[in-house]
């Protein structure tokens, strides 16, 4: 008992580590300027799981011979089960109630969460971690959990038989650290640059190297071994050790953009080697480290880590379909959910987490009769259990029509548009490149927009051709341009092309900049990027400085690049994106900002509901400022 006692005041400072990963998380979610790495703060949370859930069966079969698989299991359902419940419980019953529109698959994701094997069911969906635009899953976040529940499923079984069979430390720590090692490379080999790696992302097998990489520590760095007195040269170059680590951590949170190649070959498992030296560092009762992140603050913060990584995103996601002027007041809104966040995190900590943590639940039968009694002890607190049975209710009614919800799909007046357009676009690319270096392509305005699918636009969107002087229909008749955008030129993209009838366009919907780079490396190797570029990216995300030389690189100092900045109030990045391409236009001379932004900003009437893309009165007025824009710059 003494040793135990003594051993958990030497890991106090593991709240710390906690701490700075959760904050990672809620940093990259909530900040207007998001820091590039914060999706880092999961591998944080493995590594440490993997040590300290390791180390903890270790210590048992030092010393008892064996290992308590059940009473293990237990633990752990005792630990997390609450937590979990509670949040995919309440947040089900709040779609049920409140925003219907998530209701589908809701019934898949109750199970998949309570079965921990969610990150399966996002794999099969196709969910996309990084498609930020839409409204997300307020699930989606937990697919981190199911992971480790499978860790701690199979992992006792797994431990008791390399200690039975292999029995020695130093083949033991060989054999799980190149079972990380292969977790590592079969994220690098199933990687395709330019495809969205949520799969690889998402995967036991993928992710599994930093939960591995975390136990594989515990088998030569345990706790209970580590000597608090330490030859001063060893004490320095383990807080060395920790302090350089930490600051690459750090470095690496700004850094390291969720889709960067450089992330899934090698990076991600770098990281993780990177906080397997912290919690070392952390670990060891002769380090400064321990000391250096153990505090009040920290100590608070990191026992409600859990309850915090649970409730981010339904605070966040629900938060953000109520308020659509998000990126008016970014900072004073990622405060408030933060604030939420933190706040809901204790409650659930205090009153849900801790009691039901220690609860006997041999008396269970007992407690439910005491309850009912009319002179009972727990009084007016019986109120929260009919209150729990309410949001149960709900939620399992929710379940149930979450499947009426997935077999009677709503398409929306927007999403019908872009998809008629699609056909469009097709047809129109198609004729583009076939007359491409023919005389036909200098074409008369008239005959040119004759092509454009008329089902899909009507005599409102028309007059944005209208609003044209005669000179310039002619100029935009004989122009050759390559557009290549995110839903927003989708939605304009018919109307563009009557304008510009030799426009070929590239849009799909919840495109990022790190997307176009793939798209226009194939278009300039097919030999389809014109002298003209037309670009429309932002929409679903920022983009770091080196996405965009990627991009200006790709496209060349020879042609001239009109760039679309984004209109879209209802996302806090808004302003860091036109910033950024403000700023672009000092560093780059043949790249031209087309202000949609403030052209557009007065008039709400110009967009659907989203506030967003511009609606069938709107187009006239995006692609005739896009036109006359790109005519000025010619």
């Amino acid at each position: 008992m003494n040793q135990r006692i003594k051993r958990h005041r030497y890991i106090t400072g593991f709240d710390g580590v906690r701490t700075i990963a959760v904050i990672a998380v809620i940093l990259y979610h909530l900040m207007p300027y998001n820091i590039q790495g914060g999706y880092l703060g999961v591998p944080i949370f493995f590594v440490l799981s993997g040590y300290l859930i390791t180390d903890l069966l270790n210590q048992e079969w030092q010393q008892n011979g064996k290992i308590d698989v059940w009473g293990f299991y237990q633990r752990r359902i005792r630990r997390l089960y609450p937590g979990l419940v509670t949040m995919v419980v309440a947040t089900a019953a709040y779609i049920t109630l409140f925003q219907r529109s998530l209701l589908v698959n809701l019934r898949a994701v109750i199970v998949t969460n309570f079965l921990y094997v969610y990150n399966w069911l996002e794999v099969h969906q196709g969910q996309s971690y990084f498609d930020r635009f839409g409204t997300q899953s307020p699930f989606v976040h937990l697919w981190s959990l199911s992971i480790e529940g499978q860790f701690y499923l199979f992992w006792p079984l797994v431990l008791i038989f390399l200690w039975v069979v292999v029995r020695r430390r130093q083949p033991i720590f060989d054999i799980i650290f190149i079972g990380a090692f292969f977790s590592a490379l079969a994220m690098a080999l199933l990687f395709q640059p330019g495809q969205d790696p949520s799969r690889i992302y998402f995967g036991t097998d993928t992710r599994m190297f930093s939960i591995l990489l975390g136990a594989s520590l515990s088998i030569i760095w345990p706790s209970t071994s580590l000597k608090k007195d330490l030859p001063n040269s060893a004490r320095l170059f383990l807080d060395s050790a920790g302090v350089g680590a930490l600051l690459l951590i750090i470095w690496m949170f700004f850094q390291l953009p969720g889709e960067s190649d450089l992330n899934y070959r090698g990076g991600m498992f770098f990281f993780s080697l990177l906080s397997v030296i912290l919690v070392a560092a952390v670990a060891h009762p002769g380090a400064d480290m321990n000391r250096l992140l153990s505090n009040r603050v920290f100590s608070w913060l990191g026992k409600r880590s859990y309850g915090i990584y649970l409730y981010q995103y339904p605070v966040m996601v629900f938060y953000e379909t109520k308020v659509t002027n998000i990126a008016q007041h970014p900072w004073l809104h990622a405060l408030i959910e933060i604030g939420l966040i933190v706040t809901i995190s204790h409650l659930s900590y205090t009153y849900i987490e801790l009691p039901l943590q220690h609860f006997d639940y041999r008396q269970t039968k007992k407690v439910l009769h005491e309850f009912i009694q009319r002179d009972s002890r727990y009084g007016f607190k019986r109120a929260w259990i009919v209150l729990a049975a309410v949001v149960c209710l709900t939620a399992a009614i929710g379940s149930f029509s979450s499947q009426a919800a997935q077999t009677k799909p709503k398409t929306s007046t927007l999403q019908s548009k872009i998809a008629a357009n699609e056909k469009s676009i097709q047809k129109h690319n198609q004729k583009v490149a076939k007359e491409s270096g023919s005389q036909k392509i200098a074409a008369s305005y008239s005959d040119a927009s004759a092509t454009a699918d008329s089902s899909s636009s009507s005599s409102t969107s028309q007059q944005g051709v209208d609003q044209l002087t005669s000179s310039e229909r002619q100029q935009a008749a004989k122009l050759q341009i390559t557009a290549v955008g995110d839903s927003v030129l989708a939605d304009g993209s018919v109307d563009l092309q009557q304008i510009f009838p030799q426009m070929y366009i590239d849009a799909k919907v919840g495109r990022q900049a790190s997307d176009a780079i793939g798209v226009l490396q194939g278009l300039a190797q097919q030999g389809k990027l014109a002298t003209t570029v037309l670009l429309s990216l932002g929409t679903n995300g920022p983009f770091t400085a080196d996405q965009l030389q990627q991009i200006m690189q790709i496209i060349g100092k020879q042609r001239k690049v009109f760039w679309i900045n984004t209109h879209v109030p209802t996302r806090r990045w808004q302003d860091q994106v036109n910033q950024s391409l403000q700023s672009a236009t000092n560093h780059y001379e043949n790249l031209k900002v087309i202000d949609w932004y403030t052209y557009s900003n007065s008039h709400s009437d110009w967009f659907y509901g989203d506030n967003v893309h511009p609606n069938e009165y709107g187009l006239k007025f995006y692609s005739s400022f896009v036109a006359k824009k790109v005519l000025q710059g010619e």
